[in-house]
């Protein structure tokens, strides 16, 4: 089990005072990859009516992602985040990787809107928990307000 106060304090630390967006994403990622081991771990941002790929650890990912489409795209649509026990059973499911069996994907928001997503696989099936959502989303909070803090100065 992952400590989020422990791993949220981290990413605090880690963001302060920085402005470079791309390497504060790129290490967010690398530390939710580092501390949990989880097979993929990346932001898509969204640009237009599609999500495109962002810093992210783990192998070769899929470039761009629909409005609506695949996990990352209904996480987006719904404004929510998305706990996905078995990804062979979520309809339109993107398989980036075969090696993929859980996921959850959890929006980045600035002024109420999605600006990009937080998505993680697994190669477990059931891996994600609703404390794993709970923190993830504090976690997404904590990098929403240094990522559009940076972008404003």
């Amino acid at each position: 089990m992952t400590d989020y106060t422990l791993l949220n304090k981290q990413l605090e630390a880690l963001v302060a005072g920085q402005k470079n967006v791309t390497g504060m994403l790129a290490n967010a990622a690398a530390l939710l990859h580092q501390t949990t081991g989880w097979f993929w771990v990346g932001f898509y941002m969204v640009c237009g009516d599609e999500l495109q790929l962002g810093p992210f650890q783990g192998p070769v990912a899929c470039y761009r992602i629909g409005f609506g489409r695949g996990v990352c795209g209904t996480a987006w649509q719904r404004q929510e985040s998305i706990v996905v026990p078995d990804v062979e059973e979520f309809p339109g499911h993107i398989a980036c990787s075969s090696l993929s069996r859980s996921e959850i994907v959890v929006p980045i928001f600035h002024r109420s809107q999605v600006r990009g997503v937080l998505d993680i696989d697994s190669t477990e099936k059931g891996t994600f928990t609703e404390a794993d959502r709970e923190g993830l989303e504090e976690f997404c909070a904590i990098l929403s307000a240094a990522i559009f803090g940076a972008e404003e100065q």
